[in-house]
């Protein structure tokens, strides 16, 4: 894929199953976390949370299953969960490293949108030493509506003082995808494995799909992947 940054003015970043390949931990902690409560991962559960911020994911979940623990409870149990892993073993994409270089020295803006709280991504951000590449972070985490709608993505879009249009989207989530559309930005699909029933779905949404960084080129900066 040759990626034309030509009237581009920032990229904006989904992070889970995009810019870091942590989708598998998530399977895990959602299977363990019902598996306390002697419950299977029911078909669709996957799917009706990806979008949600994490305040939505823990009230679907307490009312879809009618738990008795609070939302905050939940909240804090997958947070225990997920902590260890942002810190110390969830890796990049492949090539993602060397694309966001490639885009800081040509003085791309660069942003993200994400729904995993602060505690998380400055940890798998940093551990990567990733962190300072971006100029905008934006959340749903908080109570924010979630990534179904397009508030988090103008929002980063306002901090980056770029205008929605001239924004390209990395996202491996349809419902994020439209979302990102809504606000009138262009998407680019990244086809995660964990997601591969809806590739389909996330390639009619976009101008392009990519399996991993290695496979774009930028023109006048060459090959990401030299290799």
């Amino acid at each position: 894929m040759i990626l034309n940054l030509e009237g581009v003015e920032a990229l904006i970043f989904d992070l889970d199953g995009t810019l870091i390949d942590s989708m598998g931990v998530w399977k895990k902690i959602d299977e363990d976390f019902l598996l306390k409560r002697d419950i299977l991962i029911p078909g669709g559960y996957k799917d009706a949370v990806a979008a949600l911020s994490f305040v939505e994911a823990a009230r679907y979940t307490k009312d879809y299953f009618s738990l008795n623990d609070s939302t905050d409870a939940i909240i804090r149990e997958w947070m225990d969960m997920a902590r260890h892993e942002y810190a110390n073993s969830i890796p990049l994409k492949p090539g993602a490293a060397e694309f966001l270089e490639a885009l800081r020295k040509r003085g791309i803006k660069l942003g993200i949108a994400t729904g995993s709280s602060e505690l998380l991504y400055e940890a798998v951000l940093r551990r990567h030493n990733i962190r300072d590449y971006f100029q905008a972070i934006c959340s749903t985490d908080g109570g924010s509506r979630g990534k179904s709608f397009p508030d988090v993505f103008l929002r980063a879009a306002g901090i980056l003082s770029a205008r929605p249009e001239a924004c390209l989207v990395f996202e491996d989530i349809p419902e994020a995808a439209r979302a990102a559309g809504k606000a009138g930005m262009k998407l680019v699909g990244v086809l995660d494995r964990f997601s591969r029933g809806r590739w389909k779905e996330l390639e009619e949404l976009s101008i392009a799909v990519i399996k991993d960084y290695r496979e774009i080129s930028i023109p006048r900066l060459g090959m990401v992947n030299p290799e």
